[in-house]
């Protein structure tokens, strides 16, 4: 699995703890991780605004197959995320949010509190959060007799995310181009996307900001 991972400005100091943790996991279960937001203060300003619209282009581009995101209580984060067709992100504090998110709702991010709570002991909670998270064969549902309705519902919001929503490039196309030419402005975002983006018309785009 290839998995990015993106920090926002009021939590970019921490981005090196939670990458990590994220790499060791990532080290151990066999998957591929890439830092694609700030790492670090003095870097490529993003506020959680930008987090959505860089997890929407790696996810449906299919440049990346998960995101973790974050922010100070993870809320913006959330919503940023979840504003956008082929994103569907989960909220998660402890490794029990992680399981439960991977076997019931089966999404393809998810946005984690960086400041609240983030005390002794955070960088074990957040590695036994991406074991949980990144383990293991998803989508089996839990407890396991219900996973036929679990995955009958979580198909049938998909359906409702696209079919209440505008299609991705017409709604990329309608936000303000500053934001969409500062969310993919960073070097690490650009190589990962256009390394890995099997999508021609999303990166055509993209081209346009860079």
């Amino acid at each position: 699995m290839k998995i990015a991972l993106m920090n926002e400005f009021s939590q970019a100091a921490k981005n090196p703890i939670v990458l990590a943790q994220l790499q060791a996991v990532g080290q151990e279960q066999g998957h591929d991780i890439f830092n694609v937001g700030m790492n670090g203060d003095n870097d490529h300003r993003l506020t959680y605004i930008h987090l959505g619209i860089i997890a929407s282009l790696l996810l449906n581009s299919k440049a990346v197959d998960f995101v973790v995101s974050g922010c100070g209580t993870g809320q913006g984060a959330l919503i940023s995320l979840n504003a956008y067709p082929g994103v569907a992100c989960g909220y998660c504090i402890d490794p029990s949010d992680a399981f439960l998110f991977a076997q019931i709702n089966n999404g393809n991010a998810l946005a984690l509190p960086f400041a609240k709570g983030f005390g002794w002991g955070a960088e074990l909670n957040i590695k036994y959060i991406f074991e949980k998270a990144f383990g293991g064969e998803r989508g089996q549902g839990y407890p396991p007799e219900r996973k036929e309705s679990q995955v009958t519902n979580a198909g049938i919001l998909d359906q409702v995310k696209l079919a209440t929503a505008k299609s991705f490039l017409d709604g990329l196309k309608a936000l303000d181009p500053e934001l969409i030419k500062t969310a993919v402005g960073g070097e690490r975002f650009q190589q990962c996307f256009f390394e890995n983006s099997k999508d021609e018309e999303i990166t055509a785009f993209v081209k346009q900001f860079v």
